[in-house]
């Protein structure tokens, strides 16, 4: 069932479709009073830039919302029939919630296949900057390279998934274990928690990194240059601060002490994967952060029995742990 992307209500449509798919009313809210989920209008692209900028409507969107079905103002006659007895009713919702999980998963299949193979290329132009810089040089052993790469992202994000989930159920048991101690009246139940499939999970990690491997991939293929146009090495004239400790600080910035892609992987990633998770798991924001920290400990272990393999070298081996490691 959907649910308010506001409130987060259940609500048993999002949209009613009359005589064809382009004429349609959004429903309202039954408890805020607003239209439940605009974003059925919207194109993907603002879905994008939207899940880019972190909005927590457009993950409810994302994740609750999507491609469920709209009330039909002229239904047919068997649908009328259909959904007639009690029974036919509950058959019908069964069957549909069967078939929303099967796509889901299959969702996710297609999303771990696109970003995983994008995190490989990544990584491999982060380990192999000479030849990512000049395709020319792409020999078989460069396939070969990156086939190893490639396995190793697969099984670091099947134990960061691994890790968060596992994670994930005990501090939903935990939750509500409190929150249950806390309240002597009945606790309402959010509709995101009613709603709530372990299958979401996987699902909201994967649309929480298309903000971090979208800054990745743009550092990637437009690195910053070390020289102006004219070939003279860019150069900070400290001189036009007077306090050393305003100096200090802003000699954090220097490209020798800021490793930018390891600040958007790890830092920007986590705050973005802690944020997605935070919307599907309804819980307190210390239980998030124990979330993704276990996920982190059960990927960076993984990545220690990795490294030699898929480095190749104690050198590739160290670059790719750094990586690696929150």
């Amino acid at each position: 069932m959907p649910i308010c992307i506001t409130c987060t209500h259940p609500i048993s449509h999002l949209y009613t479709v009359y005589e064809s798919a382009y004429n349609l009313r959004l429903e309202q809210c039954s408890k805020c009073l607003k239209f439940a989920d605009p974003y059925v209008e919207h194109d993907s692209l603002t879905l994008l830039l939207d899940l880019i900028l972190l909005k927590r409507e457009v993950y409810r969107h994302l994740i609750y919302n999507r491609r469920t079905e709209p009330r039909k103002a002229l239904g047919s006659k068997a649908d009328l029939d259909s959904e007639g007895s009690r029974e036919g009713k509950h058959t019908l919702a069964a069957t549909k919630d069967r078939q929303r999980e099967k796509d889901r998963w299959w969702l996710i299949l297609k999303l771990a296949c696109g970003l995983i193979t994008v995190d490989a290329f990544i990584r491999w132009a982060h380990l192999n900057p000479q030849i990512s810089a000049d395709v020319s040089r792409w020999t078989v052993e460069t396939n070969i390279v990156f086939l190893r790469i490639l396995i190793g992202c697969i099984i670091e994000t099947f134990a960061f998934h691994g890790g968060v989930m596992f994670a994930s159920y005990f501090v939903l048991a935990l939750s509500d274990f409190i929150r249950s101690r806390r309240s002597t009246s009945p606790v309402e139940v959010s509709g995101v928690r009613q709603q709530f499939k372990f299958s979401l999970i996987p699902l909201t990690i994967f649309y929480s990194s298309l903000t971090k491997l979208f800054l990745l991939f743009l550092l990637t293929i437009w690195r910053p240059s070390a020289s102006k146009p004219g070939g003279s090495p860019y150069y900070w004239d400290p001189s036009y601060y007077s306090s050393s400790l305003v100096t200090r600080a802003l000699e954090i910035w220097d490209e020798d002490k800021l490793d930018r892609e390891w600040v958007v992987r790890n830092v920007l990633g986590g705050m973005a994967t802690g944020f997605g998770l935070r919307v599907v798991l309804d819980c307190h924001p210390v239980f998030t952060t124990v979330v993704i920290l276990v996920g982190w400990l059960a990927k960076t272990v993984v990545a220690g029995f990795l490294k030699n393999w898929v480095g190749g070298d104690e050198h590739s081996g160290d670059k790719w742990m750094a990586y690696s490691i929150p």
